[in-house]
């Protein structure tokens, strides 16, 4: 149940893609983090975000800048899977380069 549990709160197409982009820079603006995922839509990364918030994995803060800028970063508790989410990218170079025979590069 462990990992069901675990892959409920990571599933979808985007939401590793999002809290990589948090985790790599500390703290994203929405806007940021729309160009850094690849393909995902205003509204797609906004649901997606909301249900990050509601698993207590990410923060939302509303900046008082002209025009409103919304920050958002990992919590205490989000930050428990920048391990994992190195690893994944760890092992995505990897894979990349088995798959392609690039392998020492």
């Amino acid at each position: 149940m462990a990992v069901h549990d675990a892959m409920d709160v990571l599933n979808g197409k985007w939401k590793i893609s999002i809290l990589s982009s948090i985790c790599y820079y500390n703290k994203r603006r929405f806007s940021d983090i729309l160009n850094d995922v690849k393909g995902i839509s205003n509204r797609m990364l906004s649901k997606e975000l909301k249900e990050l918030e509601i698993n207590k994995l990410v923060t939302r803060t509303v900046l008082d800048t002209q025009p409103i800028t919304v920050q958002y970063e990992l919590t205490k508790y989000g930050l428990s899977l920048k391990t994992i989410i190195n690893n994944l990218a760890d092992w995505g170079i990897e894979h990349r380069k088995m798959i392609t025979g690039k392998q020492g590069e």
